[in-house]
């Protein structure tokens, strides 16, 4: 059967001060009184069934998530002792659902994307879960239309086209290229930035992690033994934490892209796609006043141009005279201005701040 998982255990630094503890990013619902883990879940509909969705993400976070989306049982989410990084949450994802049903296959999608329309994103699903119940050892990766040379995003080359749809055979990965590298790619047409969401089949990723990360594969496996019984959390306790901690495209999709043993697939994606990651990404979410100034609440501006001013209390009003390229946001507790500049230091800014403000 085909299921999904969407991955939510980042911590958000970058939207500090809303995002905090108690509050990741994923759950604040600044995007039409809806959080990001609520869109990305909802996206699924017509794809996946709701019973068949799945969030992995910090324990930590297990309460909150429950009571932002009730839909979720706690055996749909699968909460993460310490992150380990994607390779594990996929292979943890991947372990369990062996468990359960042999011929799982699922999505790994995340929970700080925007994706617009929504029909392609689910007829690129559609196309990737094909691929893989015709080949369960394929890797399928999800590549994104480039509209500008994007230093920020790795990408993907293309190779040919695979049967009768857009999917096409995976050259290489690319990390984060230069401007001029990245102008080249997109003016090749041949490359994608890489999406971070893919499809496998749940033994052909635990297959690519024993022929690639066997340590991890070894852990896992031991985990998903214990799922089932009264030791699950005495032994993800245990174990968890000892996996090595590596992205699944450096232990998984890179070196078989160069391995004829598993094809790696890659499924266009021509879609409207924001990173909601920082401050400033989330401000293309707003739609601009004539002088460029964007707010979710009230906001006065005097001669204030591309200001962007967010606020937890729809009515505390934040106003400007004479501010330029400023980021200004405010909670009950914490009122936070930068240079718009200087959005990405934000995270800075975040571990810096006492425990009782994180």
């Amino acid at each position: 059967m085909e299921y999904a998982m969407i991955m939510a255990g980042g911590a958000g630094t970058r939207l500090w001060p809303m995002s905090r503890k108690e509050q990741p990013k994923q759950l604040i619902p600044f995007i039409g009184g809806q959080c990001l883990l609520e869109i990305a879940a909802n996206r699924l509909d017509g794809v996946v069934p709701t019973e068949r969705r799945l969030i992995c993400t910090g324990e930590a976070f297990r309460e909150p998530i429950r009571g932002r989306l009730d839909a979720f049982s706690d055996e749909q989410i699968l909460g993460e002792p310490e992150g380990r990084d994607t390779v594990n949450a996929i292979g943890l994802t991947a372990a369990v659902l062996l468990q359960q049903d042999p011929d799982a296959c699922f999505a790994v999608l995340t929970a700080d994307h925007l994706i617009e329309p929504q029909d392609r994103f689910r007829k690129a699903l559609q196309t990737g879960f094909d691929l893989v119940r015709e080949d369960p050892e394929r890797l399928i990766t999800f590549g994104i239309t480039p509209t500008y040379p994007a230093t920020g995003y790795g990408y993907v080359e293309l190779g040919e086209h695979i049967g009768g749809n857009d999917a096409r055979q995976t050259v290489q990965f690319v990390e984060k290229p230069d401007e001029s590298t990245a102008r080249s790619y997109l003016e090749s047409g041949n490359f994608l930035w890489n999406s971070g969401m893919f499809i496998f089949s749940a033994a052909g990723f635990m297959n690519a992690l024993e022929a690639y990360l066997p340590e991890a594969a070894q852990g896992l496996h031991a985990i998903a033994d214990a799922w089932n019984g009264p030791d699950r959390s005495s032994v993800l306790q245990r174990i968890y934490p000892t996996l090595p901690k590596i992205s699944v495209d450096y232990a998984i999709m890179e070196p078989a892209s160069k391995d004829d043993a598993r094809p790696v697939c890659t499924v266009p994606m021509d879609i409207q796609w924001l990173d909601v990651g920082s401050w400033t990404s989330y401000g293309e979410t707003l739609s601009p006043d004539t002088d460029g100034c964007r707010s979710n609440a009230t906001s006065i501006h005097v001669d204030s141009h591309n200001v962007l001013a967010v606020s937890e209390d729809p009515d505390h009003v934040i106003a400007t005279v004479g501010c330029h390229d400023m980021v200004i946001i405010h909670t009950d507790r914490v009122t936070m201005i930068c240079p718009a500049s200087e959005a990405q230091r934000v995270k800075d800014l975040a571990n810096a701040a006492p425990d009782t403000l994180r």
